[in-house]
């Protein structure tokens, strides 16, 4: 039978200081009842699922445009439309085929829901690869972009002389932000909330306003434009006149494959479909259809009045072009000047706030696969506030390296951007395919049909990505990649092989193998730590007790066999074991498996460890008493047990009362 306590622990018990901070920081631990599910209406679900997704037209057309001007100069502007439009048949594909993952899957987890249930979790694991990377890479361009979209609006408002400083602490801003998102998540900051739809509202609305004055300005003929030469702007290749003169295929492709970070988080809803109301599918597949509506609008507007207005990136990636478009749209006049700043402001919150979805997207999806084993467990456990603590801090480290390795450039994290989150789409098409093939319900032809055309744009666009920017950076996610997939399936197989080496117990496995019970104490000085030992051991009352000390020096040998001598602990005798090589660990594990082989005994080992303060303890002590438990413990008839001192305490201590711990040793 299995008993549990609820009695509180008394307030008098002294916490870590380590815990004391923590609280200071987090605030006070939530208990595990706290922890409930907040079902989102799809207005709401919409705003708080959707920011990633709908905040990347705040920079997919400009990563076009980064491609393009250098190579073909202002017919930059006419080549720009029509691969928009093939980036909105892209989206119209995979929004027709995640309509159909969310009414077939209502449990989160998205794409690795969906290859792991059709073809398995080792072959999963290339989905889970691909969502961890899509996320980690979330986090650096969401946070880099807003950061270019605060000193955009600075830029334009106070002009560039004194911004040069600015420019160069981008980077620092960028990682203040992420580390704001941290804390903030640790402290348990949910996902769900109204808070969290108001930025994906105010940028819809700042941008229906942006696209709105800007359409309207030039329908009532104002074809000004702004002027492409402005020092600082990307320098424009070839002048030409043709339409795509000057336009290899290459060049194209890669234009398109940077107008794919476009459709970036358009996994989101799918991976929070459990989120929604019920009847979950149906709503999540309404809020998705509304979210790509938006985002396709979006787009294809700013694409538009960059071929209007010629809106140029600058080589400092601030001012960006949708910052440009919106001063050229609402003017230099008072009104204008607030509506710059509305959209700005708007833009940066909401690209903060996609970076937050991956705080919230990542921990859940590594705790998934940690479920199955293909992650380190400590990723299953919840912290302090009751979110995937560890999960949240591997998320923080890992976009910040990538940040200080790119010193922020969105361009060059474009690169790493759509390889994994284009293969997660691959993986969701071809599960679904196996789905429907497998089932033959309804309409399955036409889904199949639909998945699989879906799954073939997927790959091709990930393949176009993995080579038009393969030197840019790519190179790494195609390197990580495989790396990956590999070390997540060789964690599972350890974990299958201690599970089948634990499961692997003898029917006698409970059973004593001697009766003879033998405790042996490690003494390398006699303190209160050698004494709570010995105390210990002489309440167990075993057959025998022995104190045992490994002698590396002589002198200092001597000199303990005196204090020893005048030390009140019965008749307990104290032996010296030579050790002239000082491998203390091999000396003990010699003399217990001696013990064992001559008596048959079973031998507890008692190891006196004193605890210090956590930082400095480790730096002025060794761990020894782990290294000789960690030795011992391979023997089959040896228990090593660790008996731990707080050295801390005891120095607030008086010599009279460790003076009685002695005498009642």
């Amino acid at each position: 039978m299995v008993s549990t306590s609820t009695r509180p622990a008394p307030a008098a018990l002294p916490e870590s200081y380590g815990y004391r901070v923590k609280k200071h920081l987090l605030g006070r631990p939530l208990v595990t009842e706290q922890l409930g599910g907040e079902r989102l209406s799809n207005p709401i679900a919409l705003g708080v699922l959707a920011s990633d997704c709908i905040s990347s037209m705040a920079y997919g057309s400009e990563q076009m445009l980064v491609v393009l001007i250098p190579a073909i100069g202002v017919a930059a502007f006419t080549a720009l439309i029509p691969l928009t439009a093939a980036i909105l048949c892209v989206l119209l594909l995979l929004t027709l085929s995640y309509r159909d993952v969310v009414m077939a899957y209502t449990r989160a987890g998205g794409s690795y829901v969906v290859a792991r249930e059709n073809f398995g979790p080792r072959i999963a694991q290339v989905a889970a690869v691909a969502l961890l990377i899509d996320y980690i890479v979330t986090v650096a361009v969401q946070a880099a972009a807003g950061t270019d979209a605060l000193v955009s609006l600075i830029h334009l408002m106070w002009g560039d002389a004194r911004l040069t400083a600015l420019d160069d602490n981008k980077l620092f801003i960028t990682v203040a932000v992420v580390l704001l998102l941290c804390w903030g998540n640790l402290r348990g900051i949910r996902e769900a909330g109204r808070s969290f739809a108001l930025p994906a509202y105010l940028f819809i609305a700042a941008m229906a306003l942006l696209i709105v004055t800007g359409f309207t300005r030039f329908l009532l003929g104002d074809h000004s434009r702004i002027d492409v030469h402005t020092p600082g702007m990307v320098g424009l290749g070839t002048d030409t006149h043709g339409f795509f003169y000057g336009a290899s295929l290459l060049i194209l492709l890669r234009a398109f494959a940077n107008g794919g970070s476009s459709l970036t988080g358009l996994e989101a809803i799918s991976n929070g479909v459990s989120a929604f109301r019920s009847p979950q599918g149906p709503n999540a597949r309404r809020t998705m259809v509304a979210m790509s509506c938006i985002l396709g609008t979006g787009v294809l507007g700013v694409s538009l009045l960059a071929h209007i207005t010629h809106a140029t990136p600058y080589v400092a990636q601030t001012p960006t072009v949708v910052s440009q478009e919106a001063s050229w749209a609402f003017g230099g006049n008072w009104y204008g000047t607030a509506g710059l700043v509305f959209v700005q402001l708007a833009t940066a919150l909401i690209l903060y706030t996609g970076a937050n979805t991956s705080f919230n997207g990542f921990p859940f999806l590594a705790s998934f696969v940690a479920e199955d084993s293909f992650l380190p467990r400590q990723l299953t456990r919840r912290g302090h506030r009751l979110a995937f603590s560890n999960g949240i801090v591997v998320l923080t480290v890992v976009s910040l390296t990538l940040l200080i390795a790119t010193k922020g450039s969105l361009n060059a994290l474009v690169g790493l951007y759509a390889i994994g989150v284009f293969s997660g789409f691959t993986m969701a098409g071809a599960g679904l395919v196996r789905h429907h093939w497998t089932r033959r319900d309804g309409k399955w032809r036409a889904k199949v049909a639909l998945n699989g055309l879906a799954c073939g744009v997927s790959l091709l666009v990930a393949l176009i990505f993995a080579v038009t920017k393969f030197t840019e950076g790519a190179w790494v996610v195609v390197l990580v990649f495989p790396i990956g997939v590999w070390a997540l399936i060789k964690v599972n197989k350890r974990y299958r092989e201690e599970a089948a080496a634990l499961a692997a117990a003898p029917a006698d496995a409970t059973q004593p193998r001697s009766t003879s019970q033998v405790m042996y104490i490690l003494v390398d000085r006699v303190d209160l730590a050698v004494l709570k030992a010995i105390r210990y051991a002489r309440a167990l009352r075993p057959h025998e007790i022995r104190a045992v000390h490994v002698m590396v020096d002589a002198q200092e040998a001597k000199r303990l066999a005196a204090q020893w001598n005048r030390t009140e602990v019965g008749d307990l005798p104290l032996e010296m074991v030579e050790c002239p090589d000082r491998r203390i660990s091999r000396s003990v594990l010699e003399l217990v498996d001696r013990r064992i082989r001559e008596q048959r005994a079973q031998v507890t080992l008692l190891i006196p460890e004193r605890n210090y303060s956590p930082v400095l303890g480790r730096l002025l002590h060794r761990r020894t008493a782990d290294h000789i438990a960690r030795a011992v413990g391979r023997l089959p008839d040896v228990v090593a047990t660790i008996v731990p001192f707080d050295v801390a305490e005891a120095h607030e201590e008086r010599a009279p009362r460790g003076a009685a711990t002695a005498n009642r040793a």
